[in-house]
């Protein structure tokens, strides 16, 4: 029974997707917003702060343990 539901859930977004006309266009253009937001923004404007200033995973350790420990998250 319950291979059968899920199957039948499955069936039904399936046949939703195939037949769509404008959602095809608009789930594109999430993808392509998505694909800017994660791969060129994070490039030019997070730069990896960590990797940048501290050599060693010990050094960035303590730097993350001190900037936590400082804002009161661990005690």
């Amino acid at each position: 029974m319950k291979k059968t539901y899920l199957a039948r859930i499955a069936r039904f977004y399936l046949d939703g997707f195939r037949n769509m006309t404008v959602g095809k266009t608009l789930w594109k253009v999430i993808i392509i917003k998505l694909i800017i937001m994660f791969a060129i923004l994070k490039v030019f404007f997070f730069p990896d702060f960590l990797a940048e200033n501290f050599h060693t995973d010990q050094q960035r350790a303590d730097h993350v343990f001190q900037e936590l420990r400082g804002r009161q998250i661990l005690k």
